[in-house]
């Protein structure tokens, strides 16, 4: 299984047919293509995230458990900050917009907070410790990654296009 590497950015291959390119800052990847490849990093550990939980309440993967964990939080961590930093000013500009970043800035707070408690519960696991309650561990982890594709969609559906829109 491979779990892409945060912050590991090339630049723009499509910047020349790309109607926001004069926006985009020079020699650093379009805003557009940075948040595509941390969506497809987010989307790889959800279905890494949903191996795990499908195992349950058999035994799971403690080596995936441990791949996971080790990602988990800096992968989450680098998504958001590049969403807040280099996403989000370009999309927020009138009130409705505003509001759903309000939203998706608090999606973060609550996935950061529980990126770190499930990676207790992984590195646990990973270094043998018994599944006190699979149940629970499994909502749990559905929980994260069914939030974290929804986040996802939202983003790609209503986020990425308007970020390849020429500006005014």
């Amino acid at each position: 299984m491979i779990i892409l590497e945060a912050g590991k950015d090339q630049d723009c291959a499509a910047r020349s047919q790309c109607p926001a390119a004069p926006a985009c800052p020079p020699l650093r990847p379009a805003p557009c293509e940075g948040i595509q490849h941390r969506h497809a990093a987010k989307l790889v550990l959800c279905d890494a995230l949903e191996r795990i939980a499908d195992a349950l309440p058999g035994p799971v993967d403690r080596h995936l458990c441990l791949t996971v964990a080790a990602r988990l939080v800096p992968l989450v961590r680098d998504a958001q900050r590049y969403e807040e930093e280099a996403v989000f000013p370009l999309f927020a500009i009138d009130d409705q917009r505003i509001a759903s970043v309000r939203r998706l800035k608090a999606e973060h707070v609550e996935d950061e907070t529980l990126a770190g408690d499930l990676t207790e519960s992984l590195l646990s696991i990973g270094h043998g410790a018994r599944i006190e309650n699979p149940e629970a561990l499994g909502f749990t982890l559905r929980a994260f990654f069914e939030a974290l594709r929804r986040h996802i969609a939202f983003e790609h559906e209503h986020i990425v296009p308007l970020l390849r829109q020429p500006r005014a």
